[in-house]
């Protein structure tokens, strides 16, 4: 009976960890990623590891062409959507320059 709990217990995690690092070493072959490195990763670092994957491989899926539009013009990148609850947010002067920012706090 200790046998059978103690192999559920050690073994169904690493057979999840290994099912992920296989599930990674496949698919980073279709995204044109280093298959060994990701699947290691995915291994020793459980959880973190196999996550971590998935989102450098939405990163390199990335279509970055709209990237510009998405954000206002300034020094950092805001959303379009966001920009008016930021305290730095473009205004122009008397001028028409547009270099200044006003501060509402």
């Amino acid at each position: 009976m200790e046998w059978l709990l103690l192999s559920i217990l050690i073994g169904f995690p690493l057979l999840a960890l290994a099912a992920g690092a296989a599930y990674v070493y496949s698919d980073a072959l279709d995204h044109d990623m280093e298959p060994r490195k990701w699947a290691a990763l995915a291994f020793f670092v459980p959880f973190f590891g196999f996550f971590a994957y998935l989102f450098e491989r939405d990163e390199q899926n990335l279509d970055t062409s709209d990237r510009e539009e998405m954000f206002t013009d300034g020094p950092f990148q805001i959303h379009k959507s966001r920009a008016q609850e930021t305290p730095l947010a473009r205004t122009e002067d008397e001028d028409g320059a547009e270099d200044t920012y006003r501060d509402d706090s």
